[in-house]
């Protein structure tokens, strides 16, 4: 039996209204996070932008919890670019209905449990209309450098889909201070942009314009493993480092499309869409999936971001919100690694 309209319309009402309630919650953990990771002028925008207070905090040296593994659960590659390199499987005998069927089966051959990567990069043609007789055709090639991969000629708009995998000990950068080599895994299959502009930076000569400016500690507020302490402030300090990847020598397009995934220690990450970013130094589940993350460090240089968050800071309000900002920035430098950081613990990856 149909109920009456006045039966029906408390019901509706209270829908709408559990439904405005969680777009006014929504709208108002953005803001709260805008605020925290942004300047309050265009003139100090090189401030970058993520909040947090310079507090005490300690080395842990290999104590970290952070993961080196790759992308987890993402398979995404670049449209219109094709990369090149020899093939190991080839596309008119291979093929698939999506992109991310074509990424995992080239990490399929990149497990590491069976020798070396088989297969570090895939090119995928799923533009029905341009690829025609190739629609479908999954490419798995192998190149000769990882980190320079070859790639077709992009002044013309190219109908495939590429990318990298880095298998066992690939895919790993350093940014280069004064303190130490800060080594970061890069995770191409999440953030395949964040990545690429990162490769371009590596060869770079100088990362003329990148720096660290922005350092707070963990505080009292998260552990040395950093994990939050039961009722204790979520911030200032925020427990991180920040700075800026933005190159004189490199054009930055604002990363838009990129995976966001939980912060945890040691996650590398844009403050929005870049090209200012931060390293954390705890585990923010209370952020929300809030960043794209494109890297992580190795657990045994999260000491080194320990070191450069005690260095000596101002303090600063952006947008209401108390910052620590470095006396001195650190300049930066995008690095390979050398052969002598072949004892690096590469094992988790």
């Amino acid at each position: 039996m149909g109920r009456k309209g006045s039966e029906v319309e408390p019901v509706r009402f209270g829908s709408m209204v559990l439904l405005l309630m969680g777009l006014v919650s929504f709208c108002m953990f953005y803001i709260f996070m805008s605020t925290v990771m942004r300047p309050s002028s265009p003139g100090d925008s090189k401030m970058g932008s993520l909040g947090f207070g310079d507090g005490s905090s300690g080395g842990d040296g290999g104590n970290s919890e952070v993961g080196v593994s790759g992308g987890g659960g993402c398979c995404s590659g670049i449209p219109n670019l094709e990369l090149w390199g020899d093939a190991v499987k080839w596309g008119t005998d291979f093929k698939f209905n999506s992109s991310e069927q074509c990424c995992n089966s080239c990490k399929a051959m990149c497990t590491g449990k069976d020798g070396p990567c088989l297969c570090d990069s895939w090119v995928f043609c799923g533009n029905k209309e341009a690829c025609g007789e190739k629609f479908g055709e999954c490419w798995l090639k192998k190149q000769k450098d990882v980190l320079l991969p070859e790639k077709q000629d992009t002044e013309n708009k190219v109908m495939w889909t590429s990318g990298l995998i880095f298998g066992r000990g690939e895919g790993i950068i350093a940014l280069e201070t004064e303190y130490g080599n800060l080594h970061i895994k890069l995770l191409p299959e999440c953030s395949p942009h964040s990545v690429a502009y990162m490769l371009e930076l590596l060869a770079l000569r100088h990362c003329a314009g990148c720096h660290f400016y922005r350092a707070e500690g963990r505080g009292q507020f998260w552990d040395i493993k950093g994990n939050h302490i039961q009722d204790a402030s979520y911030g200032p300090p925020f427990a991180l480092i920040q700075g800026t990847l933005e190159a004189q020598e490199a054009t930055f397009d604002p990363v838009l499309s990129e995976h966001s995934s939980t912060i945890r220690r040691g996650s590398v990450a844009w403050v929005g869409s870049g090209p200012e970013f931060f390293i954390s130094l705890a585990n923010h589940e209370e952020w929300q999936n809030g960043y794209a993350v494109f890297g992580t460090v190795l657990p045994e240089d999260m000491a080194i971001a320990e070191k450069i968050a005690q260095l000596p800071t101002k303090s600063d309000v952006w947008n209401n919100i108390n910052v620590s900002v470095l006396e001195k920035t650190v300049p930066l430098n995008v690095q390979r690694i050398n052969l002598r950081d072949g004892e690096l613990s590469l094992n988790d990856d």
